[in-house]
């Protein structure tokens, strides 16, 4: 399905630039199902005249639309809300950058996502940590598998972080990479991919009692991770930001 996605005529119809978009959601994670929409995530370049005038510039933008009898869903940010979201501790839009499934792309893309190490900080474990919390709400609430499924991938991913200074985001990568990850994660992942809302059929007490060693694992790998408090890639993130939108 990823392989068929066709921007051409979405890039062609935006009204301003569309600098990139990459696939995010289950796709990313690893834990698709077979109804699963495809979530797009991207940035797109305002023109000055829309930040420096009176009018609310648009800086977020969502659309919509069914391809291929999927769902599509995009999402982009002006790279300007983009960039500074990158600077604060956001692992979403780190995640989306970052993203290996590529639907569009270019010169800016490239050049943010490699400057994206420089504002990595042992401060984005709050962000996975915080996540994790809300994921499990919701399964608690439900029973059902995807928000378990969140909840281990988001605590791995700030552990893997912590430890390796890298973002990873695809769960059953995850699970070959933290070797403290539960040894059913994969039978749970299997199960997800034959319908998005399922019941997650595990123990309670045994996922729970390894949601919180993870909780635990991720508040010893802050404590001892080798990334700094703050970011130091705002000058550079800044420079990019004014070339962009002089060419724009």
């Amino acid at each position: 399905m990823i392989d068929d996605i066709d921007l051409t005529h979405i890039v062609a119809e935006q009204p301003h630039p569309l600098l990139f978009a990459t696939v995010s959601g289950a796709h990313l994670y690893g834990f698709p199902s077979r109804d699963s929409d495809v979530d797009l995530r991207g940035v797109h370049l305002l023109p000055a005249a829309d930040l420096l005038g009176l009018r609310e510039p648009e800086e977020t933008r969502s659309r919509m639309w069914v391809e291929h009898g999927v769902e599509m869903d995009l999402v982009t940010h002006d790279l300007r809300k983009f960039v500074r979201l990158m600077l604060r501790r956001n692992g979403y839009v780190l995640e989306q950058l970052l993203s290996p499934l590529v639907a569009h792309t270019g010169d800016t893309h490239r050049e943010l996502a490699a400057l994206a190490p420089g504002v990595l900080t042992s401060h984005h474990a709050h962000h996975y940590r915080g996540f994790g919390v809300t994921q499990w709400r919701l399964f608690e609430k439900s029973g059902e598998l995807k928000p378990l499924l969140y909840t281990f991938r988001v605590l791995l991913t700030g552990i893997h972080l912590m430890r390796s200074g890298e973002v990873q985001a695809h769960l059953p990568t995850l699970v070959d990479e933290v070797a403290e990850a539960p040894a059913y994660l994969p039978e749970l992942i299997a199960a997800k991919a034959e319908r998005e809302h399922g019941r997650a059929g595990a123990e309670h007490a045994r996922v729970a009692a390894d949601v919180g060693r993870l909780h635990g694992l991720l508040d010893d790998a802050q404590h001892t991770s080798a990334l700094p408090g703050t970011p130091a890639g705002h000058d550079a993130l800044h420079d990019l930001v004014v070339r962009a939108r002089l060419k724009g």
